[in-house]
């Protein structure tokens, strides 16, 4: 299919999927944060997320340099620094509106990736970074707010999230290939890296006494990560990406916050600030903006 396609029904119903596991995600990795190390939970993640398809799952057929650069990028990269920012003060319901700065690192590859961006794109973006310096600006060092250290790392982590689109968007330029086997191997490559991670900064004996002492909550939590998190979601993320410019794919993830404020405020009872709130006004503003030139073709997308 052409990369210039209209988003179909069925696109506007994996991005939506993608929006509400996505959103319910922060929640569900500060939960499991309470009682596994940041390092040893991405570990945990991965193997849940790999280890028990390979047998069934065929290797992707793209060069494994795409294979190994995305489960760098977007598991260790993207989901240590995340880890450590929320065990270090981000809150789950600023996590899911900074973690959107992935859209400007990935817009800012697409003349690499012979992708055009529309004047239309940069003012909805520019309008949305507007709303995250809005954000940036209230963290504090009180319980229960968003420190500065939390801030600088999930900025660090929507970084990394930009590089495995920009990897993604590649392959697919490059060749033909189903995503799932491509999240099942990719995944693999994230594995011994956070266990190495977690061996120096936790030392042995701590990874021990936290795989001994897991209870119910960190196990789900780990399976939510892994099945859905990972596995469902990034595998129609990536499907999205084989068939639409990077650039009209990553604003979705602006949807995320609606999902991800409401579950830190009603599950964990998150208290935004005012200048938080409006920041994430202005954010979901920017993606109005972005993402107005769709409206005109809404109307054709009829086919799934």
């Amino acid at each position: 299919m052409s990369a210039r396609a209209s988003f179909s029904r069925g696109d506007w119903a994996r991005a939506l999927a993608v929006v509400v596991i996505w959103g319910l995600n922060f929640v569900v990795m500060k939960l499991g944060l309470r009682d596994v190390s940041p390092m040893l939970l991405g570990a945990l993640r991965y193997c849940a997320a790999s280890l028990p398809f390979l047998l069934f799952v065929r290797p992707p057929t793209l060069p494994w340099r795409f294979v190994v650069g995305y489960g760098l990028a977007q598991g260790v990269g993207q989901f240590g620094l995340l880890f450590l920012g929320l065990r270090l003060g981000m809150t789950a319901s600023m996590a899911s509106v900074v973690m959107q700065m992935q859209v400007f690192f990935t817009l800012a590859a697409a003349p690499w990736l012979k992708e055009r961006v529309r004047p239309a794109q940069w003012l909805g973006l520019a309008v949305a970074m507007a709303g995250l310096l809005a954000i940036a600006s209230a963290h504090g060092d009180a319980p229960g707010q968003m420190t500065l250290a939390g801030f600088v790392l999930t900025t660090g982590a929507s970084a990394m999230w930009a590089a495995s689109n920009i990897v993604a968007r590649r392959a697919s330029q490059v060749c033909v290939y189903q995503p799932f086997p491509f999240i099942v191997w990719s995944g693999v490559v994230a594995i011994v890296p956070f266990f190495a991670l977690s061996a120096w900064l936790d030392g042995p004996e701590r990874m021990a006494r936290e795989l001994a002492d897991m209870g119910w909550l960190a196990i789900g939590a780990v399976l939510y990560l892994a099945l859905l998190s990972t596995l469902a979601a990034y595998s129609l993320w990536t499907r999205l990406l084989q068939r639409h410019p990077a650039g009209e794919v990553a604003p979705f993830s602006l949807l995320v916050p609606i999902v991800g404020l409401w579950a830190g405020v009603a599950l964990l009872g998150e208290q935004p600030t005012r200048w938080q709130w409006l920041g994430t006004a202005v954010v979901l503003t920017g993606l109005v903006v972005n993402q107005w030139h769709e409206g005109s073709r809404l109307g054709t997308a009829a086919r799934a």
